[in-house]
């Protein structure tokens, strides 16, 4: 049998990079680079990619590898699929008559496969896409943003190490541009913001380009919660007010190591600002901010607060005993232990924290409101 011969200018499919069932590239300790070796393109042979899903490359080989088999996960799959309905027409019913069900459910994890529909159904944002249809459409083609240099300059720092994002001007970056440039032009006094990146990129993982944009709406302009627009708004008031809230409740609830704070001159704009910007999604294991997501999208900002006090909680013992230097290295860097979601959790959902935020909130607001009244003062004409 006459061999085939392979045409010089025919494309040979690259080698594509051995990844975690996120889709990150897998980083092994061995390896020069910090990369392990990538497989063959025959090693995927098997599975049918399609080009037409910006992620198909992939999807299929996912799917086949790490296919749910575990009968306890398929029973969970089904009570989800359950509680949903089809295309999500059950679930407001549902969560109606069992909130407190919903709610045990979706701190366990919502199942990756429904993670997408179950974030929008929770956050708001599907309805939002349904009665704006072709909106998103016109802010993309048809709009121009000032803020366009400056989301091309960002978007290869979004997730460098995930494969849907790693190809310039690829699928996965064209996307990302496409959202965050609409909703600069849905939102212009927001515009755009280093930080929204992130959280766009981690939506785009688990839905289309228009879903991404309306759930970063509803989020935004609180279609469930309260805004999330003061994160990155000029001077980030909303981050301002968090710290300030961060700040006491470590004082209040963690005194040993708020003390120690004090002493080393550390406050939560060194190590906490991330954790509201994009709610843990910058430097968190993904796995531990895909559970945090899901409660954030339902339960709101407090998750936020309860997990950073957990986490200082947890690691407390040591980071009492660490100068100025150390101790910020380690508020960057907790370690992989502390990280376990089925051991930060539990313990983040036993801090109480609503009472104190809405008293700390009017107390930070009654001290911005005198602090704007001084400057008025000052800036008046004597």
């Amino acid at each position: 049998m006459e061999k085939k011969r392979v045409d010089e200018h025919e494309a040979v499919p690259a080698a594509l990079p051995k990844v975690d069932r996120f889709g990150f590239v897998k980083q092994e300790a061995n390896s020069p680079d910090g990369f392990t070796r990538s497989k063959s393109a025959s090693e995927y042979e098997s599975c049918s990619f399609s080009g037409d899903d910006p992620l198909g490359l992939f999807v299929a080989y996912f799917l086949k590898k790490f296919r749910v088999s575990d009968a306890r996960e398929e029973r969970r799959i089904r009570k989800w699929r359950k509680m949903i309905g089809v295309g999500g027409n059950d679930w407001k019913h549902y969560v109606r008559r069992k909130p407190h069900v919903v709610k045990r459910r979706i701190r366990k994890g919502i199942p990756d496969c429904l993670r997408g529909l179950v974030w929008q159904l929770i956050s708001g944002s599907r309805d939002l896409l349904l009665m704006n249809p072709g909106v998103y459409e016109q802010l993309v083609i048809y709009e121009t943003s000032a803020s366009e240099l400056d989301i091309i300059r960002d978007i290869s720092r979004t997730f460098p190490s995930h494969v849907f994002f790693q190809q310039r001007h690829g699928p996965g970056q064209r996307s990302l541009y496409n959202v965050l440039k609409a909703y600069s032009v849905y939102d212009r006094d927001v515009g755009y913001v280093q930080g929204m990146g992130f959280v766009a990129g981690l939506l785009l993982l688990y839905m289309s380009e228009e879903d991404a944009f309306w759930l970063l709406v509803a989020l935004l302009k609180g279609a469930v919660h309260a805004p999330m627009e003061g994160l990155y708004l000029v001077g980030l008031p909303l981050v301002q007010q968090y710290l300030f809230q961060l700040d006491n409740l470590v004082k209040e609830q963690l005194p040993r190591l708020g003390e120690h704070f004090a002493q080393e001159m550390i406050n939560p704009s060194m190590y906490a600002s991330q954790w509201f910007i994009t709610v843990f999604s910058y430097s968190f294991p993904f796995h531990l901010a895909l559970r945090i997501w899901d409660v954030f999208l339902f339960e709101g900002v407090k998750i936020v607060f309860k997990v950073g006090l957990a986490l200082l909680k947890y690691c407390q013992d040591d980071l009492v005993k660490l100068p100025f230097e150390k101790l910020i290295h380690a508020l960057r860097n907790f370690p992989e232990d502390a990280m376990n979601p089925d051991m930060l959790l539990p313990m983040a959902y036993s801090i109480k924290v609503s009472k104190p935020l809405e008293e700390l909130k009017e107390e930070y607001e009654k001290q911005n409101g005198k602090l704007s009244e001084r400057v008025k003062e000052e800036l008046q004409p004597s």
